[in-house]
C-alpha cells in the first residue's frame, strides 16, 4: 500500500495521515494528520500556513529534545531569542503494525540531524463515531529512550521565553474564519485558559467558506498543560514541558493518550461536558 492512509467513519473519510511528508528539514518533518474534517466535511486543520510554515495539521512533536529541534522553525536560545540553527531533526515512520479504515498503528523514531535515534515511539490512531454529528480521534503514544539515558523534553518557555510559550507535545493547528473561541468548564479566552490543566478544552470556530465546528480536547498527562493561541492563529497543544522540562527516563516509557471530539456546529459548555462524560474510555 503506497497511498497515504485515511481514516473513515460511517463510510466518510474524516482524515488523511501523511506518513512520510517531503518537507524542508527546517520544517520539522514528521507524520501528521491533514486534512481532518467533521462528518459533514468541514475542514478543521491547517498545514504549512504562511505565518508558521512548520505547523502541520495535527501532529506530535517537541521543539527541544536533548537540544534537537523537532518542531521546526527557529530555536529559542536563552539570552538570545529565536535563532536559526542547524539543529533540526526528523520523526520518521519505521514500520506498520496495523492499518485499517479506522485504526493506524505504527512505530517511529525521533532522530537528530545525523540520523541518530533519540526516542522510539509506538503510536496508535483510531477514529470512532460519536453520534451523527461528531467523531472521536484517539492518538495514543508511547515514547521510549533510544539513547540508554534519560531524554529531556523542553520548550521555548523552559529555555527562557516569557509569555507562556510552553508549546511542544500533541499540537493541533486549526483553521478559522475570524478568531476562534476557546473555553474550559471554568474559563474562556486565550489568556484565561493558556497554561491551565482543565480536564477538557474546547475550540469553536467557523472554517473559511462556511461550516461551524467544535473541537474538544482531552488527555492531559501528569504535569501537562494546555498551550492555546487564538489571536495570532488558532491552535491547541497538550504541552509536555509548559513551564519545566519533562523527562523520558531510561527504561521507563512515557505513555500519553490524546482524544479529540470533532463535532459539527458550535457546542455549548453543557453539551460538551455531557459528551465528554458519556465517552467510553477503552
Amino acid at each position: 500500500m503506497t497511498a497515504e492512509p485515511r481514516l473513515v467513519v460511517g463510510g466518510v473519510e474524516v482524515a488523511r495521515y501523511l506518513v512520510r511528508p517531503d518537507l524542508d528539514p527546517r520544517h520539522g518533518p514528521r507524520p501528521y494528520l491533514h486534512p481532518v474534517r467533521t462528518r459533514a466535511g468541514t475542514p478543521v486543520t491547517d498545514a504549512l500556513p504562511a505565518d508558521h510554515v512548520w505547523h502541520l495539521g495535527a501532529s506530535l512533536t517537541v521543539q527541544d529534545v536533548n537540544g534537537v529541534n523537532l518542531w521546526g522553525g527557529r530555536t529559542y536560545v536563552r539570552g538570545t531569542g529565536y535563532t536559526w540553527r542547524d539543529d533540526h531533526g526528523v520523526i520518521a515512520h519505521t514500520g506498520w503494525r496495523e492499518r485499517t479504515a479506522d485504526r493506524l498503528d505504527h512505530d517511529l523514531e525521533w532522530r537528530d540531524r545525523h540520523g541518530r535515534a533519540l526516542l522510539r515511539e509506538h503510536r496508535r490512531i483510531t477514529a470512532t463515531p460519536a453520534g451523527e454529528d461528531a467523531w472521536w480521534l484517539d492518538l495514543s503514544a508511547t515514547l521510549t529512550s533510544a539513547t540508554g539515558a534519560d531524554v529531556r523534553l523542553g520548550s521555548p518557555a523552559t529555555n527562557g521565553r516569557p509569555g507562556g510559550a510552553g508549546y511542544g507535545g500533541f499540537f493541533w493547528r486549526a483553521v478559522a474564519d475570524g478568531e476562534a473561541l476557546v473555553r474550559t468548564a471554568e474559563a474562556a479566552g486565550e489568556e484565561a485558559v493558556n497554561g491551565s490543566a482543565a480536564p477538557w478544552l474546547a475550540l469553536s470556530a467557523s472554517a473559511p467558506g462556511g461550516g461551524a465546528y467544535t473541537l474538544v480536547f482531552t488527555g492531559l498527562g501528569s504535569g501537562d498543560r494546555w498551550f492555546v493561541r487564538t489571536a495570532m492563529y488558532p491552535g491547541v497543544c497538550v504541552a509536555y514541558a509548559f513551564d519545566s522540562p519533562a523527562v523520558v527516563a531510561a527504561g521507563r516509557p512515557r505513555h500519553n493518550r490524546h482524544r479529540v471530539l470533532v463535532a459539527d456546529g458550535h457546542l455549548d459548555p453543557a453539551d460538551i461536558a455531557g459528551r465528554v462524560d458519556a465517552a467510553v474510555i477503552r
